[in-house]
């Protein structure tokens, strides 16, 4: 389970068994959840989070995106 980023708390990663859905990114905190697409940046859910947090969160991964992009092809071998 590459972490890519620990930041206020939140975790952003993703998971071996991603493989075969397209790039994207878990953020978890606190037993909270959420899943976020790398190249659109839509959110596939967000389970527990105000929408400040997901304005926090999200800013973040569009800032990262194209590295975290690059360390996706890097771990799946794309």
């Amino acid at each position: 389970m590459p972490t890519l980023l620990i930041w206020h708390g939140y975790k952003f990663r993703f998971y071996a068994s991603d493989g075969p859905e397209p790039p994207h990114v878990h953020i978890v905190k606190d037993g909270k959840s959420a899943k976020v697409w790398l190249k659109s940046l839509e959110m596939e859910y967000a389970h527990g989070y105000n929408a400040r947090e997901i304005a926090e969160f999200s800013a973040k991964i569009a800032e990262h995106r194209d590295g975290w992009m690059e360390s996706w092809n890097d771990f799946f071998g794309i």
